[in-house]
């Protein structure tokens, strides 16, 4: 039964917290929430757009969204800023006018904060780890090297430990299967250990692969 709970869900109010930060009442909760999804969607795009007329990658580790009465401040905490900041802040000042606009459709005068938090290790962070693997998974890199690879590149960083698993059709095999890769100790059913966890899917030819990233954080 442990395996069936979602890593930080098992560890809000311990080490982790929630990604939105607002109180809102029972008639617009729903409103919120599906607000908070829409804008996220939309950087998301915004940052994959600019990955696609580029050649850098990007990655983005997690968006915070916080809410007063008439501002919304968004924090994306990205390991590769330069894909979001053009001379002059263009691209965050593009960012928030589009934010704005999708805004505007349903709540009126309000303002929009983005901060750009860049993270020293974005290797370190699961969510971009998990989009390097599917990147070249969809470029029909073999995934063992894949695993490999990134394993290698998660250890340059101050984390304690790794595991990843990929499921699915791997390497274009007719049977589906589950492979995962550990190194380091991985304590899922510790508490206070600070884990962090992330779920992305490879699109490739022969199918959706899933992919699965757990890193054990240096306790500070």
């Amino acid at each position: 039964m442990g395996r069936k709970i979602h890593p930080l869900g098992f560890r809000l109010g311990v080490n982790q917290k929630h990604y939105s930060y607002w109180f809102a009442q029972t008639k617009d909760y729903p409103r919120f929430l599906k607000e908070d999804k829409e804008i996220r969607t939309l950087i998301e795009k915004y940052v994959q757009k600019r990955i696609e007329n580029s050649s850098d990658y990007g990655g983005i580790a997690h968006i915070g969204i916080q809410r007063k009465t008439d501002l919304i401040n968004i924090e994306i905490c990205t390991g590769f800023p330069d894909l979001l900041i053009e001379e002059r802040n263009l691209g965050i000042d593009q960012l928030k006018s589009n934010i704005a606009e999708f805004l505007n459709f349903k709540v009126k005068d309000h303002k929009v904060q983005i901060i750009l938090n860049n993270i020293a290790q974005p290797y370190g962070e699961p969510r971009i780890l998990a989009e390097h693997i599917a990147s070249q998974l969809e470029n029909r890199v073999a995934f063992r090297r894949t695993m490999k690879k990134a394993i290698e590149l998660a250890k340059r960083t101050s984390n304690r430990g790794i595991k990843i698993q990929i499921a699915g059709r791997l390497n274009g095999n007719e049977m589906a299967r589950t492979e995962w890769a550990r190194e380091g100790r991985v304590p899922l059913q510790t508490i206070r250990a600070p884990i962090s966890y992330c779920y992305h899917p490879a699109q490739t030819i022969y199918g959706v692969l899933g992919i699965k990233v757990w890193i054990f954080k240096d306790i500070k």
